[in-house]
């Protein structure tokens, strides 16, 4: 075997390793519902949405607020709201005729690290596999000087 390529057998340490870290990662991924991750990640996939949530940042503004930037009808507008609505990052309150929306960051929030534990997982599953690989790899050298 040459000191570059991947080595042909792995210990069963390896493995057990690999297993037991994925099983602790989907065991930790599981206290996140899929409705909500699914309704949050594709209420943010739309930049106007985005846009109306960053306004929203700023301080609650009612609709036709939040409408003149965009350029667009106020029914196209509440259309974006009632997504938004639905994913749970804004939530409504009215005055009469006048309803005013307010940013709610908690499903970003669970959005963020449902990402987070991802990011985690692969970064360290990365750093494993190039520790085995430089493990094998001084093996393998060692083996070809003697």
């Amino acid at each position: 075997m040459s000191g570059g390529s991947l080595p042909e057998r792995r210990d069963a340490s390896f493995y057990t390793c690999i297993a037991i870290y994925f099983d602790l990662m989907v065991n930790q991924m599981v206290k996140y519902t899929p409705d909500v991750l699914n309704r949050t990640f594709a209420a943010l996939a739309d930049p106007t949405r985005r846009r109306i949530l960053a306004h929203l940042a700023h301080g609650d503004r009612c609709v036709t607020d939040l409408a003149r930037p965009h350029r667009m009808s106020l029914p196209a507008v509440s259309k974006h709201l009632r997504v938004l609505e639905n994913a749970g990052l804004i939530r409504r309150k009215r005055y009469g005729r006048v309803h005013e929306l307010k940013l709610e960051a908690l499903p970003m929030k669970k959005a963020a690290q449902w990402i987070e534990e991802y990011r985690r997982f692969w970064e360290g599953s990365l750093d494993r596999l190039a520790d085995y690989l430089e493990k094998t790899n001084k093996r393998a050298d060692q083996k070809g000087r003697a």
